[in-house]
């Protein structure tokens, strides 16, 4: 594999990992106001359905991209491409 290809795979992975990270703290975010809209209201069965949903999926995103983000610096700072 050259150069530029790896370049570019760690491009890709690292746009990835921002696109996984901005996703998955939204759905926090969509969470937590599901939550105090819920606290504010009633809480029924669709929205905490919502609410779990959102944590779940949050969750399922966000933790591989935390992970490939750390590896995609690490891999920069052990081998500089550019």
């Amino acid at each position: 594999m050259s150069t530029d290809d790896l370049a570019a795979r760690r491009r890709l992975i690292a746009r990835l990992t921002t696109t996984g990270q901005r996703l998955g703290y939204l759905l926090y975010l969509a969470a937590a106001a599901l939550f105090f809209i819920g606290f504010a209201t009633s809480f029924r069965s669709s929205l905490v359905t919502a609410i779990i949903a959102c944590l779940l999926v949050g969750s399922l995103v966000l933790a591989p991209a935390i992970i490939f983000s750390y590896a995609v610096r690490a891999a920069d700072r052990e081998e500089p491409l550019a």
